[in-house]
Order: structure tokens, then sequence, then C-alpha cells
């Protein structure tokens, strides 16, 4: 089944994960040592993320390495600039009305 990123990012451990192979690429035993949970459900987090091309995986002997797939967090940046520009404004406008109360205080 093809995910949705956001489906993905959508978990707090995937999250955390990304955060962690944004870092160096990792095994997915030394992705398991950062959390209280199971290798196994590190897996299925991991197969998650690269059924959604977040993550990709490199064999390196017998070890695969996990890594971030940037081009696709391009992608969570694009939408999420939308919602920046409204803050942005919205900001601005707040510090408009600051500038104004603390002139009128004087």
């Amino acid at each position: 089944m093809r995910r949705d990123i956001f489906q993905a990012i959508a978990d707090p451990t995937r999250r955390a994960i990304i955060a962690l192979i944004a870092l160096q690429a990792m095994t997915p035993n030394a992705i398991a040592d950062n959390f209280h949970t199971t290798r196994q459900s590190v897996s299925k987090h991991l197969r998650i993320l690269t059924e959604c091309e977040l993550v990709k995986q490199e064999q390196q002997g017998r070890e695969i390495y996990y890594s971030l797939e940037i081009s696709k967090m391009k992608e969570i940046d694009q939408w999420l600039s939308q919602f920046r520009k409204i803050w942005e404004a919205r900001y601005n406008q707040l510090d408009k009305v600051l500038l104004t109360m603390k002139k009128q205080k004087k």
C-alpha cells in the first residue's frame, strides 16, 4: 500500500527517526537503540518511511543503512510554506500593533 508522506510524519516515533537519520545514516539496530520499543516496531516504522520515500536504504555488506531522502522533505516544506507566509504576515501585523501600543504609552 502506497502511503502519503503526511501519514508518515504524523507519528511522533517516525518524526524522531527522521531526526536521527538526518544527521547520519544508521542501521535499524542503531536506530532502535534510541527508543524504548522493540526492533520489530522500529522496522515497521522504517518500512512506512521507505514506502513514502522519506528514507532510502543502502546495503553495505550485511548491514542496511537508512538515510533521509532530502527531496521528499522539500515536498513537505513546500506544503508548509503556504502557511509560513500567513504566519509571517500575522506576526508582522502583531508587531505593528505592539509598536503602536508602545508609542501610545509614551
